[in-house]
């Protein structure tokens, strides 16, 4: 599987399928691709409704023909501009194209709905996107649970965890792998990954990427 930071939040999963999660491009001075460049989408993974991982996904889905999978009141948004989509809610598991997606706890806040986290199963994978949230005991029962092969958590602060308290939740999780998002896009999320690199270093490999650099899972 090769996995892509897009910047920000955004992440592209490619093996059997295409996945897109929280494609945030439009409007990202740190994204390393556009909406226009996408051609291919199976799936498009929406952890909640903010403008900065809904992004571009209802329009990668209209030109894709992608499915969207998003909290229940994002699924029915997206249906009614004619979208196919799969709603869900926290402890959900939705299977779709041979890509399975189980939504689980975040703290945070959402304009429409709930904020979430995704864990996303595929090609004998198992990928853990946090979304925004603070550090939560949810944790380490996601880490007991899907014992996940890599986790994307966020870094930045102010609106998500910073380093010190997205240290402790590598610690709770277990992930095997990590690789820190949500940081650096704009000055208000600023954040140093090395630092959380040198905290994590003896719990888990982390995986610093820029925005467009990609991972073989």
């Amino acid at each position: 599987m090769e996995i892509t930071w897009l910047g920000h939040s955004g992440i592209k999963l490619q093996g059997s399928k295409i996945v897109y999660i929280d494609p945030f491009l439009t409007g990202n001075p740190a994204a390393s691709t556009t909406p226009e460049e996408i051609t291919e989408a199976d799936i498009v993974v929406v952890t909640h409704y903010h403008g900065d991982h809904l992004g571009d996904s209802f329009t990668i889905c209209k030109k894709t023909g992608a499915i969207l999978f998003g909290i229940h009141e994002i699924a029915v948004e997206a249906e009614a501009e004619g979208l196919t989509a799969e709603g869900m809610n926290i402890g959900g598991t939705v299977e779709a194209k041979g890509v399975k997606v189980h939504m689980v706890q975040a703290l945070h806040s959402a304009e429409k709905g709930n904020p979430a986290g995704v864990v996303i199963e595929m090609d004998g994978q198992t990928i853990y996107h946090a979304g925004d949230t603070g550090l939560t005991y949810d944790m380490k029962l996601i880490g007991e649970f899907f014992k996940p092969d890599l986790s994307f958590i966020p870094i930045g602060d102010r609106y998500t965890m910073g380093v010190p308290s997205a240290a402790r939740a590598v610690e709770f999780i277990q992930t095997k792998r990590v690789i820190p998002v949500h940081y650096n896009t704009f000055p208000i999320v600023s954040a140093d990954p090395e630092e959380f690199k040198r905290l994590v270093a003896d719990k888990a490999e982390v995986i610093i990427l820029n925005p467009g650099d990609s991972y073989t899972l």
